[in-house]
């Protein structure tokens, strides 16, 4: 798994973290001051970009996260099987089957090159390039 940790106090909306073993991007931060006898919390919340589903946790501003190493690549688009699309990537020509993301089943016919996330062991259709 290519990760690398950053700190909690120093993660922006936005950015892309590791909770509960699955990649999620960062929608919501709220730091709280440090109190008399303790640290700066730091209250997460995130959206899983493989399930979507909404995540939070609340840690020490001193803790670390880790972030997932997010390869962004090429592929073009061989045969559309209902919402499977089968790809050949553009630089390794490694085939591979795809799900397509609802709002991209329009645009999505073979011949047409799509951009794709691959992220801790998962692939994940982004957008449909146009010529």
């Amino acid at each position: 798994m290519a990760t690398k940790l950053i700190a909690a106090t120093s993660i922006q909306e936005g950015r892309y973290i590791i909770l509960d073993e699955i990649p999620c991007k960062v929608t919501d931060i709220q730091i709280s001051r440090p109190g008399k006898h303790g640290h700066a919390k730091v209250r997460i919340t995130a959206i899983g970009i493989i399930d979507g589903k909404k995540r939070e946790t609340v840690m020490p501003g001193h803790d670390m996260l880790q972030t997932p190493m997010i390869d962004k690549k090429t592929a073009q688009v061989l045969s559309v099987h209902g919402n499977v699309a089968n790809v050949m990537d553009a630089g390794t020509y490694e085939t591979f089957d795809i799900e397509i993301p609802e709002e991209l089943k329009a645009d999505c016919v073979p011949g047409s090159n799509v951009l794709y996330w691959s992220i801790m062991g998962s692939k994940i259709m982004k957008q449909v390039k146009s010529e």
